[in-house]
């Protein structure tokens, strides 16, 4: 079956995992993707490592060999003039270009607009920044958490003495899919025009967009809001609770029809003629004393009990696991949303989350593994024209 971006060549220079999980987008989606990397691998390939990894590598990482499936793998060093070379080469041959470095990286390894341009007039240039292109802030690095404290969400997330990270990279993975989104808007457009252009994605512009309901809040009513842990500040009960077999659930309850099921299953008319829960934003100014109400009833009942009353009464309420129930529940496994991928030197096959929309037509896929270190250098540049003794003498080299 075709998927829509066959024949769409892309160059992957991303590095960690906003530019990367765009390049696995694109892959799963079926673009021939190339992940071009240091000699000796990029930095995350060997973060958070699960296994030793093919022969020549250090160790893989769990996050590697997630975002990097569906690619061709690629060692180059663009910095020595024979390795610019390249790069012109293979550029020509590209329709994108993604890269989330600096801006002075990007001119000295010659993937600036301008320079690419030279080499492919239409070509697509995706790029991923801590904090975008314009501002005071410009040339700062930063990784997903930076972006994610300045949006005001470690505020809000944590307790009044205590600001709290999330543990996912939820801006990461967000700003990967607005690169992605972007990406797509561009080939659309130049399959229209004929024009490439150049997409901006950044960190700090996702987190805002992401955080954004909180900010407009604050900028009209001066709410002043501080953190409350798990315990939601608009609506009520939205809160962790505990049950009586020491496991826990989330229950999530907003808006009016689903506080009226909520208060009929606590069986007592206070929780609604009581003017203190008339909506939801008064729910959420006693949020404390609804979650306490919450939480008794969880008390007396197991995790599993309390989770089918609440699903039978159709309020929304999980299970909250640890990674390995994860990996075992049922609707997980399931669903087809994991699909068990090899790769070598690692203890057993990495259960592998697929693209996160369906396709009926053109279904995105796990095609093959992340690609060892430099696994598809020698037939990369076969195909650019390279012989097999100028490619030895660039491996001695090291540009290769």
């Amino acid at each position: 079956m075709s998927q829509v971006l066959d024949g769409v060549r892309v160059l992957d220079f991303g590095r960690y995992i906003a530019g990367p999980v765009c390049g696995m987008m694109l892959a799963d989606l079926g673009a021939e993707v190339i992940r071009i990397e240091k000699i000796a691998g990029s930095e995350d390939r060997y973060t958070a490592p699960v296994g030793e990894g093919a022969e020549g590598e250090e160790s893989v990482g769990s996050s590697y060999m997630h975002i990097n499936r569906n690619k061709l793998g690629l060692t180059l060093n663009p910095m020595k003039p024979e390795g610019r070379e390249i790069v012109k080469k293979l550029v020509a041959t590209a329709d994108v270009v993604i890269a989330n470095l600096p801006t002075e990286t990007l001119a000295a390894m010659g993937l600036d607009y301008e320079s690419l341009c030279e080499s492919k007039k239409d070509i697509i240039l995706t790029t991923v920044s801590a904090f975008g292109s314009v501002g005071p802030y410009k040339d700062r690095v930063g990784f997903d958490g930076v972006a994610a404290a300045m949006s005001g969400m470690m505020h809000l997330s944590g307790y009044p003495d205590e600001p709290m990270k999330a543990h996912t990279p939820w801006v990461d993975f967000g700003t990967a899919s607005a690169a992605t989104i972007g990406t797509l808007a561009a080939l659309l457009h130049r399959r229209a025009t004929g024009e490439g252009q150049r997409v901006e994605g950044s960190l700090l512009s996702t987190a805002l967009l992401f955080n954004n309901g909180s900010l407009i809040e604050q900028a009209l009513i001066q709410s002043d809001r501080v953190g409350s842990g798990n315990r939601g500040q608009t609506a009520g009960p939205t809160d962790a609770f505990k049950c009586k077999n020491d496991e826990w659930i989330l229950v999530q309850v907003v808006g009016q029809p689903l506080y009226e099921r909520w208060a009929g299953l606590m069986g007592d008319d206070y929780w609604i003629t009581d003017p203190k829960f008339k909506d939801d934003l008064a729910r959420g100014d006693n949020g404390v004393e609804i979650s306490a109400r919450m939480q008794e009833w969880c008390g007396e009942r197991t995790r599993e009990e309390a989770i089918a009353i609440l699903a039978e009464t159709r309020i929304p309420c999980g299970h909250i696991y640890k990674p390995a129930d994860t990996l075992t529940d049922p609707q997980v496994l399931g669903s087809g949303y994991i699909q068990d991928v090899e790769y070598p030197g690692t203890p057993a096959p990495a259960p592998t989350a697929k693209l996160h929309i369906r396709m009926s037509k053109t279904p995105a896929e796990i095609r093959h593994r992340a690609p060892t270190l430099g696994e598809h250098t020698d037939d990369i540049m076969r195909e650019l024209g390279y012989d097999d003794g100028t490619i030895a003498d660039l491996h001695e080299k090291r540009v290769i």
